[in-house]
């Protein structure tokens, strides 16, 4: 079992609170999130894209272990997650990851491979995670 850890402090309270986040691997150190940084343009992060940068970089890997299990060795693959936050009553749902998947693997067919992305996308760790809608959409040139 494997266990990761992040942490977020929020100073003050609302929209004109101020959160920090961190990691202990130090990617996300006192990295500055809050209500400018999910609804506006102020520099920072916020929770939707951390989700989808968990859904796509966790997606990308489980697709890239299935096709090396598949008996690929060679390709390229770069996923985009575009996660959906509504409105919901008097608060907010995350309804949605939308995948856009673009690979390059020489020697696969297209319904081999859009056979395995199925699988990867249903099977990844963050896929199952989510309760929400997750699509892929993919291209392999």
């Amino acid at each position: 079992m494997t266990t990761r850890t992040a942490t977020a402090r929020y100073d003050g309270l609302g929209k004109d609170g101020k959160g920090h986040i961190s990691s202990p691997s130090g990617v996300l150190d006192d990295t500055p999130y809050g209500f400018g940084t999910r609804f506006g343009d102020e520099k920072g992060t916020n929770p939707e894209e951390l989700v989808a940068a968990a859904h796509s970089s966790c997606f990308t890997m489980a697709l890239s272990f299935a096709l090396a299990g598949a008996g690929y060795s060679d390709g390229t693959l770069e996923t985009t997650a575009k996660v959906t936050l509504e409105k919901d009553g008097e608060g907010f749902t995350v309804t949605r990851s939308d995948l856009t998947l673009t690979a390059s693997v020489p020697g696969i067919d297209a319904d081999t491979f859009a056979e395995i992305a199925a699988g990867a996308k249903a099977n990844c760790p963050i896929s199952k995670l989510l309760n929400a809608e997750i699509t892929l959409t993919h291209t392999l040139s």
